[in-house]
């Protein structure tokens, strides 16, 4: 505790917290940061705050005129800048004491929002790659001041001396690592070269690496950020511009974008662009963002900067008041971020109008690859609904087609709750000339649902069993009073599934029965199964309560079957329930849904004993 009480006099001692510096870097390292190649970002990051700073010191320098240069041979790793520098008193404030940054001072705090992070937890990242930090340093702001060396150890001890003007010509500051044994892997000459590409490939500030190589004398290494964002720069012709950058996309995330939108929120300084995935994306599945605040790499994972619909978009941003979590590895969620997610969604919308008023062949490619993405979105965003509804490809009795397509052959649409009821009837409906939409699929049913809102003439219902038998035809008297004892027997065999059997005739032909069996009426009979079996009971009552009168399956023989016109005339019961049985599993099937262990098991036996009997008639 900082504060102890003594019980005998009531005096007190303020006293300060004993910070073990090794223990405070391994939390740094298993607990904040990803991995230890962000030593180079923070130390990065230092160097355009303080060229921040230099600038903000000095108005009329040309933007170029101060910079940033990176050194690393394998034996040290050397960051230098030109920015505002240190003095004496600068370093034993912000550099021996943990926690506390020189972007606070009164000179610029109300400039804060202009800096990127924080000089002094920022610093002790290097302590994840070395064991002693030499930093050199002259302040710009007092320019009379000597230069300033501190070194600060693993151990937590640092040594402060001033040095002769000639140590530090300019004012500026270098931070000189000496890596450990096992942080080649971050601290070699490419991969600094490489960490520096990465973090820094946006910064506004020149920087260059030299690996050493040039040989004596050299001071010009190779660019780090050549070139300004592509966003940022002058193209010829609008069509060079999407060119530019649909080639920056593709570098950056490793495919072709289908389309790039350009991304602009002057409010807060934000721009970049969003890649069109040219592949569909599983539902729900977010990919993250890369995202730059003031030129810098915050993060490649970056899922909150875009609501969970667009799914179908990579997005690449460079952002003036996004605000870093305390690792900078991520945006916190504030008011301003919930503001920026509300705005890019706001632009891809925007994006998706234009193309389907002006752009219908990039509609077209666009909805085929992501109708999943767009369906949700329109079951929220009315605007999108009415404009893409028509377009959106749903399966139907007529194959793939959009609503629009559909709508024009059929005035009263029928849809389907679930996709095993579609395949049930897709067939027997398409012959009856049932315009029929699978609803089964997610979004789907809700928004067949709201076709009349922009066709009113179309009519749209559930579709109810009744709807359908009320389309297939009955069979004359005397062909259902020969077939009577047949479906007696049929409905007897068929009475463990609550099953009603009937004949009809319907299309195709080549059908020899339709089971009509809705999950709901399913879960109706098990629910009175179960009512039944605690009859007496707590739970009894309870299902007792809620019981309906359960609605049956219904197998239709088709009459107009070679098979079944064959099958109603067997005069021997056992044979009669097993064709019975036999048709019942394959109906069900045909249904495509998840049989039950009984079903499974009638399938097997059916199929046996018709087996059985076909080989006992052979012999």
């Amino acid at each position: 505790m900082p504060l102890r009480h003594d019980s005998a006099d009531h005096a007190s001692t303020d006293r300060t917290f004993q910070v073990d510096l090794r223990g405070l870097v391994d939390l740094l390292s298993h607990h904040l940061y990803s991995s230890p190649r962000v030593y180079l970002r923070e130390l990065l990051q230092n160097a355009v705050d303080a060229l921040t700073a230099r600038h903000r010191l000095e108005q009329g320098a040309p933007a170029d005129a101060f910079g940033i240069r990176l050194y690393a041979d394998g034996a040290v790793v050397r960051v230098e800048d030109d920015g505002i520098g240190l003095t004496e008193a600068d370093v034993h404030t912000f550099l021996a004491t943990i926690g506390r940054s020189s972007k606070r001072t009164d000179q610029i705090a109300e400039q804060r929002a202009d800096f990127i992070g924080q000089f002094g937890i920022g610093l002790l990242s290097c302590f994840l790659v070395a064991d002693e930090i030499h930093v050199l340093s002259r302040s710009a702001r007092t320019p009379e001041a000597p230069a300033v060396e501190w070194r600060g150890r693993g151990d937590g001890s640092y040594t402060v001396r001033t040095l002769p003007a000639s140590a530090r010509p300019r004012p500026g500051t270098t931070v000189t690592l000496t890596p450990r044994a096992d942080a080649g892997e971050w601290t070699g000459p490419a991969q600094v070269h490489a960490l520096a590409r990465h973090f820094g490939s946006l910064l506004r500030h020149p920087v260059t690496f030299d690996d050493g190589t040039g040989g004596p004398g050299t001071s010009v290494g190779a660019p780090v950020n050549p070139e300004p964002a592509p966003w940022a720069r002058s193209h010829a012709t609008p069509g060079a511009r999407s060119r530019a950058l649909a080639a920056y996309g593709e570098q950056v995330f490793g495919f072709t974008p289908l389309d790039t939108i350009e991304l602009d929120l002057p409010a807060v300084g934000l721009k970049g662009i969003a890649c069109v995935l040219p592949e569909t994306v599983p539902a729900g599945r977010r990919h993250g963002h890369r995202v730059h605040v003031k030129g810098m790499l915050l993060s490649e994972q970056a899922e909150e900067i875009l609501p969970d619909w667009a799914f179908f978009v990579r997005c690449v941003v460079d952002a003036e008041s996004l605000r870093p979590t305390a690792s900078r590895e991520s945006l916190y969620e504030d008011d301003t971020l919930a503001a920026v997610r509300d705005a890019l969604a706001e632009r891809l919308r925007a994006w998706i109008a234009r193309a389907a008023a002006s752009d219908p062949e990039l509609l077209g490619r666009f909805l085929q690859v992501h109708h999943l993405a767009v369906k949700s979105l329109a079951v929220h965003d009315d605007e999108i609904m009415r404009m893409l509804l028509p377009w959106l490809p749903f399966e139907t009795t007529d194959g793939h087609a959009t609503l629009d397509e559909f709508a024009r052959t059929h005035r009263t649409v029928l849809v389907t709750s679930s996709v095993e009821e579609f395949r049930q009837v897709a067939a027997i409906a398409s012959a009856a000339g049932l315009g029929v939409v699978n609803g089964g699929y997610t979004y789907d049913r809700e928004l067949v649902h709201r076709l009349p809102e922009i066709r009113p003439e179309v009519s749209v219902a559930d579709l109810d069993p009744s709807t359908l038998t009320a389309h297939l035809d009955p069979v004359d008297r005397e062909t259902e009073l020969a077939a009577a004892a047949y479906l007696a027997q049929a409905r007897d065999a068929l009475a463990v599934f609550d099953c009603d059997v009937a004949l009809r005739t319907f299309q195709p032909a080549s059908a020899p029965a339709l089971l009509l069996d809705s999950r709901e009426a399913r879960h109706e009979r098990t629910r009175s199964q179960l009512a039944r079996e605690q009859q007496g009971g707590v739970w009894g009552d309870i299902l007792g309560a809620l019981r309906q009168e359960a609605p049956r399956a219904q197998l239709i023989l088709n009459q107009l079957n070679p098979l079944v016109r064959t099958a109603v005339t067997i005069d021997e019961p056992e044979l009669a329930r097993t064709s019975a049985e036999a048709l019942y599993g394959q109906a069900a099937m045909l249904s495509r849904r998840p049989l039950r262990p009984a079903e499974s098991s009638l399938i097997n036996r059916s199929f046996l004993d018709l087996l059985a009997h076909a080989l006992r008639k052979d012999s």
